[in-house]
């Protein structure tokens, strides 16, 4: 199971690195939504199964442990990665929106230190349990 998963992350992100260095090569002048299709794909199979773990998660836990569940957080990250891909692709699609990067990269800016964080913890949990 986990090595199909695998190869279909390998196999969208390469039909994605494909469409892109079509597109900057400018071999083809595709919209730049079109271009980032694969990674809608895959993000929206992510939030499926994000939120049907969340759902039955819900059966069993009470309100203030249903915070606590890693799938909640693979939702809010899955989702602020879908906002920085949009607005990526209405910067390089529409130039007259006069969109500047750091208003394109504010989902970055707001992923970035929630993985942070998610990551040191998972990390020093670890360490303690050896």
């Amino acid at each position: 199971m986990v090595m199909h998963r695998a190869l279909f992350t390998w196999f969208i992100l390469l039909v994605f690195f494909i469409l892109l260095c079509l597109r900057l090569e400018s071999r083809t002048h595709w919209n730049w939504f079109l271009i980032f299709v694969p990674m809608w794909i895959y993000d929206l199979i992510l939030l499926m199964n994000a939120i049907f773990n969340v759902f039955i998660r819900c059966k069993h836990e009470t309100i203030r442990t249903l915070f606590k569940n890693e799938n909640i957080l693979l939702l809010v990250i899955v989702l602020l990665k879908v906002a920085a891909q949009i607005t990526l692709c209405l910067k390089l699609e529409y130039k007259f929106l006069n969109l500047q990067v750091y208003h394109v990269l504010i989902p970055v800016w707001i992923m970035l230190p929630i993985l942070i964080i998610d990551v040191s913890t998972t990390l020093f949990r670890k360490e303690e349990r050896r």
